[in-house]
């Protein structure tokens, strides 16, 4: 009885023995898996420290080239201004070669005297796009580049599961290598009260690395927002100048600050420095959330006049106000850097108007829009004056021919040669 009451605490041992040895291999096991995992999370940690690293490294060389820059172009001590046109895709080459060809119809005596020349600039279509895998091809780049004005049309921006490429819009690219920091867009609709001049910066905010974010682990990916006191500072005095040259008397200044309170909270802490130096014009503030909706309060929407918001905010407020004006195809918009210009439509390239066969039945309003500003720009303020009053002659008032963008309406040749008979009227 004693040796088998023995043998079972032998037996016991043994079997506790055991136990403890499987425990101990689990821990082991699972220690160094643990290891692993963690050695492995070092290796990802670093691999985006270094991404993050080379992002900033090009942003600070991007601050250092804004201290470095001079003064804007004066067009009036150039000896001819040439104005490149880039069709882009979808309607674009439509609609762009038409708003060419009433801006010569207009600088006939210009284009005569050398003093203007225009130039096709072809190559940003989205298949050659695809084709060099670049937002703007290199032959492309370097043609706008030779130009100090570009008429240019939409463009089709791949996105991740489109099929294509997901490369970076054409426009966002064109701003970063022109450095066209301001976006601006006016709409007005007298009737209502509304006279809106939006001033969007365009080079920095969540689209200044809009291609540059990247998936750290399969579950997390990251992108970035961008503002610096160089970059807010210029677009806040371009706007304050143009509220006072202008007559306007309150800038309103749209930002999520409360929310994004790093990068946001500096572009509002810049733009009160240079309100500052604008003691006549009123600065007031306002979230973008609630800035989408004061301006379907007919009452409250009267108010603003000048606004000035980071990139991300101002394109979407700046479509929302277009709707007043009749919708983005109405809308034309300015992005203006101190040695080149752009000028385009705010809208998309509608490539389904093409596959269905109804590019010819585009609207030119926005390119022409856009040609009023290009030509107040280069200091034709007559003549800029003469187009828009002929658009709101075609557009609001007498509206002979309307655009519907089917055969239900007017051509896009059609439209332009109904404005160029309304401005040889005016002239």
């Amino acid at each position: 009885m004693e040796n088998k009451t023995y043998k079972d605490k032998v037996l016991g041992a043994l079997d506790s023995l055991e136990k403890s040895l499987n425990k101990g291999l689990d821990q082991i096991k699972d220690g160094t898996a643990k290891g692993i995992d963690k050695l492995k999370e070092e290796a990802i940690l670093e691999d985006a420290a270094k991404k993050f690293k080379a992002i900033l490294r090009q942003q600070l060389d991007r601050v250092e080239n804004m201290k470095a820059q001079g003064d804007f172009v004066d067009y009036n001590a150039l000896e001819t201004i040439r104005i490149g046109v880039c069709g882009g895709d979808g309607i674009g080459p439509i609609i762009s070669a038409e708003a060419r060809r009433v801006l010569e119809f207009m600088l006939a005596d210009l284009v005569e005297a050398g003093k203007v020349e225009f130039m096709n600039i072809e190559g940003l279509t989205i298949e050659n796009r695809i084709a060099h895998n670049k937002a703007i091809p290199d032959d492309v780049m370097d043609a706008l580049k030779s130009c100090h004005i570009i008429l240019k049309g939409p463009t089709t921006t791949p996105q991740k599961g489109s099929g294509m490429p997901n490369i970076e819009s054409a426009n966002v690219a064109m701003r970063k290598a022109l450095d066209l920091f301001a976006n601006i867009r006016p709409v007005k609709v007298p009737e209502q009260g509304i006279n809106w001049t939006i001033f969007r910066e365009n080079t920095e905010g969540g689209y200044a690395v809009g291609s540059s974010g990247f998936n750290v682990t399969e579950d997390l990916a990251v992108d970035f927002t961008i503002t610096t006191k160089q970059g807010s500072d210029r677009i806040a005095r371009l706007a304050y100048d143009y509220a006072r040259k202008n007559g306007f008397t309150r800038v309103s200044l749209v930002t999520k600050a409360n929310v994004i309170k790093t990068t946001d909270g500096n572009f509002l802490e810049d733009c009160h420095k240079v309100a500052d130096l604008y003691p006549e014009i009123t600065t007031d503030e306002w979230y973008a959330d609630i800035m989408t909706a004061k301006l379907v309060d007919e009452k409250r929407r009267r108010d603003f006049q000048v606004m000035l918001l980071p990139n991300l905010y101002g394109d979407i407020i700046s479509d929302e106000a277009a709707e007043f004006q009749g919708g983005v195809g109405t809308a034309g918009c300015a992005n203006i850097g101190k040695k080149y210009a752009m000028f385009e439509a705010i809208h998309g390239s509608a490539p389904r108007m093409i596959n269905e066969g109804r590019g010819q039945y585009a609207d030119p309003c926005s390119m022409l829009r856009a040609c009023v500003m290009l030509l107040s720009h280069i200091g034709l303020q007559d003549r800029a004056d003469k187009l828009e009053r002929a658009l709101d002659i075609c557009s609001f008032e007498e509206k002979k021919l309307v655009i519907t963008g089917r055969d239900t309406g007017a051509t896009c040749e059609a439209f332009g040669n109904y404005v160029m008979e309304t401005l040889q009227s005016l002239m």
